[in-house]
């Protein structure tokens, strides 16, 4: 059984661990090797604190939990248009363990993402994903999402990788 609990700042190096390992599995062959290859999880670990510390609520930090093993993490929070903070909301991030992929582990995160963002009168949610990760397109794309038309320059080390913006209704008059 999965289970989806608010993060905790305990949680915060083994969250590291499964967004590097995430990006390095992932992106490989989307992003610079050597730039994954670079990635630290000791670093990103701070950072996480860091964030998570300076958060002050606005941004919902999940994590799912299989037999006591922390298996993936995701991020939710107020769409953000450049910096102003907008009615929709936004997913940040979801991530999960490599070794766990196809298990429900980031079905069960998204559920519980978008349930809490309904809960909050968002009348949709949207999120941004690399245009050539199939993987994580199809898979918000059995979830309700698609894409909007919206495109956005990334970069790293670099290498263009252009993310694509999904979108979801949140309520059922929509």
């Amino acid at each position: 059984m999965i289970r989806v609990r608010d993060m905790a700042l305990a949680d915060c190096e083994r969250v590291a661990e499964i967004r590097i390992r995430g990006w390095q599995t992932a992106y490989r062959g989307l992003m610079p090797q050597p730039y994954l290859d670079g990635l630290s999880v000791a670093e990103d670990a701070e950072r996480r604190r860091e964030r998570f510390r300076r958060s002050g609520g606005s941004v919902a930090n999940l994590v799912a939990e299989q037999d006591g093993d922390l298996l993936g993490w995701a991020a939710h929070g107020p769409y953000r248009d450049g910096e102003v903070r907008t009615a929709d909301a936004e997913l940040y991030a979801l991530y999960v363990d490599a070794a766990r992929f196809g298990a429900g582990i980031g079905h069960a995160l998204l559920q519980e993402s978008v349930r809490q963002c309904t809960t909050s009168g968002h009348a949709r949610m949207r999120l941004w994903v690399l245009k050539g990760n199939s993987r994580a397109r199809t898979f918000y794309e059995r979830a309700g999402f698609h894409p909007d038309g919206a495109e956005e320059p990334f970069e790293v080390a670099g290498v263009p990788v252009p993310e694509v913006r999904y979108v979801r209704s949140l309520r059922a008059d929509q």
